[in-house]
């Protein structure tokens, strides 16, 4: 009995062994350098970022030498930054330096790492719903600043040196608006040495940048909070000459020392809903205008 059906085991182990056998075959036929490029750049114009990651990586691992190897590593990083994967796209371009530092399009990588490092800490959230960057930690602004700036030094003639530079502007305009966010957290502390710090270290680091006016400003409250009225008065006059119409300013010129301080307190429906459906109101000097976000999409490599 047992004779009558080895037979027809042996012919099913090795039915089965062949059929296995032809699916690692199929899982590992894939499709020509060209196909894998082809798909990878419709996908990246559709947005199908990951679909298109999947293939720029199998483009990668099965042709790492074709002709699509060095263009197809520089749309990986575009992808990741597509994707919202910043560290991915940062350490990718950091790859692409490494390997090819005379590539005709390293600028680009260069210039892909700034645009990373800058969004590389915004959250899911903060993606969702805008928030007031200026307020937040300002290390990836400076990271990316310095990414920008290493562009600029590294090639000047970059065809991607006009974007960045206004992308710097920004980026320091943004730091500078920081420095008096922390100002305004340190009247609140009645840290008065510390608040007029940051508005010296504003005119001394991103001079005439939007918040110089609310620089001079801190400096003269926190003088006149700390009793050197000789020098708050030096600084007012600074303010006054460049800055007439300054809000703290009444119409003889005068400082009005209780400014900062006024109707800052929240209503109930921000307080309710943690200022999400409320404008955010900050205590001291905040005179800015809102900043345009002209400079969120980033351009993909020219070949």
């Amino acid at each position: 009995m047992l004779k009558r059906f080895l037979p027809l085991a042996l012919f099913g182990a090795l039915a089965l062994l062949t059929a296995c056998s032809s699916s690692d075959k199929k899982e590992e036929k894939f499709t020509s350098e060209a196909d894998l490029y082809t798909a990878a750049e419709e996908q990246l114009e559709r947005e199908q970022w990951e679909t298109a990651i999947k293939n720029l990586q199998k483009l990668e691992e099965h042709f790492p030498f074709g002709a699509y190897a060095e263009q197809g590593q520089l749309e990986l990083i575009y992808a990741y930054y597509g994707f919202q994967k910043p560290d991915e796209a940062i350490a990718t371009a950091n790859r692409f330096i490494r390997l090819h530092p005379q590539h005709r399009n390293v600028d680009y990588a260069y210039y892909m790492m700034g645009l990373s490092s800058f969004t590389k800490d915004k959250g899911m959230f903060e993606r969702a719903m805008p928030t007031d960057m200026t307020k937040r930690d300002p290390g990836a602004a400076r990271e990316s600043l310095a990414n920008f700036t290493q562009l600029l030094n590294r090639f000047p003639d970059s065809a991607y040196a006009a974007d960045a530079k206004k992308r710097m502007l920004f980026l320091r305009n943004a730091l500078a608006r920081y420095e008096i966010h922390v100002a305004n957290y340190y009247f609140k502390r009645q840290a008065y040495v510390a608040a007029v710090s940051r508005g010296r270290y504003v005119l001394e680091n991103y001079p005439q940048a939007p918040a110089t006016p609310d620089a001079l400003a801190v400096m003269v409250q926190g003088y006149h909070l700390l009793g050197m009225q000789d020098r708050s008065k030096e600084v007012l006059d600074v303010l006054r000459t460049n800055y007439p119409n300054f809000p703290a300013l009444n119409k003889n010129g005068d400082f009005d020392y209780d400014y900062a301080f006024e109707n800052h307190e929240r209503n109930l429906l921000g307080t309710l809903t943690l200022g999400l459906f409320t404008k955010q109101e900050t205590i001291g000097f905040d005179t800015r205008e809102l900043y345009d976000a002209e400079y969120q999409k980033a351009p993909r490599v020219k070949k």
